[in-house]
């Protein structure tokens, strides 16, 4: 496998059943760590992309895949099993091509989201395909009905950086299941995480060719491509949301289906009944795990007015510990992130907070004694409303703004007062008094004491500016379904 992140190491294109180099040639990938070049991916042009539709498209209206379940179990089930059986290969890729925190492989940036496709082979197993609804007579006639639950067709998956091997297979995983044929654009900052997927399925798998297609490309403009072309009958789009935006808009003139997980500035609330220092001290750790490149991460600290500098000193003594750190030690929380574009942009959040009057607990910018490797140190802002830019935008870096409220409404106004609503997170001694808080806010996911939502079985989505539609659980398989009434006339 060219994986082994060996010497000069080249991923390839995967179309049509065929690895395959790219038409614009290579792009380099880079490691966020060291800046060391790791090696090229192939550069797909818009003939590439053309080409991976293309044979998408052929797959399913050409084979049996969409109505073959116990191949696409079996296929889902053999592509699982090769990343298993290469896992410590793909944990070295992911931490070196990611930046990912090397405890991190063993949960959600590789091991958790290969588990995770047996939920996705087992749902498609055992899912009623079709329900009888009987006979009855609508207009005098007698007639038995039928739902059936069906394939969309193909699929354009658009993913980004920060947990690519999580949100590949979470789009992958059910849109496969589901009967469809996928083509795969990953971000240009993490092409081999996508095209490594390509070389397994080749290798280890049985998928007819078309099925799947893993397109590789530095351009933008590639994957956009996906929303505007009409043999493409859904995109799952997760990134920003301004891209988001766009992915809409380009899809609405063919009226094709959009799946949107976008950005997020999640609440962390505490009660003036809570374990204070306790949720001062998970709240930092979380902003600062993966260099706080997550979409759901609880980025806002909202804390009680009359403790807001004990909650200020308590979040501080624990993100100012967790020192930014090589990505392969297994004690490192927060490794770099990904880019440096994305370091000088969090650098610019930065700066703003303190021309609105805020301060740095600690943190605040780049760490002493890192002069290689694109790093920030975890950051905590002090002094500034829920209006200000930081409290009100998605920084996506190891930054975590505190905020003063008044009660508990006025808790919830805080968490609410934002254009985004995809996660948030409940502290109070009293579990009856957070469940109501949670039931008020206007997120998809909420983290009561505690509590862990991430899981295979259980819907992941946004309310407001953060998305459209569900990804995992049931509710992620029937994405990718479309839904058809059959009516029979009965004798």
């Amino acid at each position: 496998m060219c994986m082994a992140l060996l010497g000069s190491a080249e991923s390839r294109l995967f179309i049509d059943g065929t690895l395959s180099a790219g038409h614009a040639g290579t792009f380099p990938t880079v490691n966020p760590a060291t800046e060391e070049v790791l090696g090229v991916a192939a550069d797909a042009d818009a003939a590439d992309m053309d080409a991976a539709i293309g044979a998408a498209r052929r797959a399913f209206d050409d084979t049996d895949w969409s109505t073959d379940v116990e191949l696409r179990v079996r296929c889902i089930r053999q592509l699982q099993q090769a990343m298993r059986d290469h896992v410590e290969e793909l944990r070295a890729l992911t931490i070196a091509e990611v930046g990912a925190p090397r405890m991190l492989t063993s949960a959600a940036q590789l091991e958790g989201p290969v588990a995770d496709l047996s939920f996705c082979a087992d749902t498609a197993e055992n899912y009623q395909w079709t329900t009888d609804l009987g006979i009855a007579s609508p207009m005098g006639m007698k007639t038995h009905r039928t739902v059936a639950r069906e394939a969309i067709g193909v699929v354009g998956a658009i993913t980004p950086w920060n947990f690519p091997h999580q949100i590949n297979l979470a789009k992958i995983g059910p849109a496969l299941a589901a009967g469809n044929t996928l083509v795969l654009k990953p971000a240009p900052d993490t092409p081999w995480a996508a095209a490594v997927l390509g070389e397994l399925i080749a290798e280890h798998t049985e998928f007819p060719a078309g099925v799947v297609n893993v397109v590789t490309s530095s351009d933008h403009g590639v994957g956009a491509l996906l929303s505007t072309d009409p043999r493409v009958d859904m995109v799952s789009f997760t990134g920003s949301t301004s891209t988001g935006r766009a992915v809409m808009s380009d899809g609405a003139a063919t009226l094709k289906k959009v799946f949107l997980e976008l950005g997020g500035k999640s609440a962390f609330l505490v009660l003036d009944d809570a374990d204070l220092a306790g949720a001062c001290a998970m709240s930092a750790f979380t902003a600062a795990m993966h260099a706080g490149q997550g979409c759901a991460i609880t980025t806002r600290l909202v804390v009680p007015r009359a403790r807001y500098d004990e909650a200020v000193e308590a979040a501080a003594a624990t993100m100012g510990g967790l020192k930014p750190g090589d990505p392969n030690d297994s004690g490192t929380i927060c490794g770099p992130v990904i880019s440096a574009r994305q370091r000088d942009r969090i650098q610019g959040y930065l700066d703003s907070a303190i021309v609105d009057g805020g301060r740095f607990a600690c943190g605040g910018g780049r760490p002493a004694d890192r002069d290689r490797g694109f790093f920030i140190e975890p950051t905590v802002i002090a002094g500034l409303d829920n209006d200000a830019k930081v409290a009100q935008e998605e920084i996506f870096g190891p930054v975590l703004t505190v905020i003063a409220h008044d009660g508990d409404d006025d808790a919830v106004r805080i968490a609410n007062d934002s254009p985004y609503g995809l996660s948030g997170t409940v502290f109070s001694g009293d579990d009856e008094r957070a469940a109501r808080i949670a039931a008020r806010l206007r997120v998809g996911t909420v983290n009561v004491n505690g509590g862990v939502w991430y899981s295979a079985d259980m819907p992941f989505g946004g309310y407001k500016q953060s998305g459209i539609g569900r990804e995992m659980g049931l509710a992620g398989f029937e994405e990718y379904l479309e839904t058809k009434a059959i009516a029979t006339l009965a004798n």
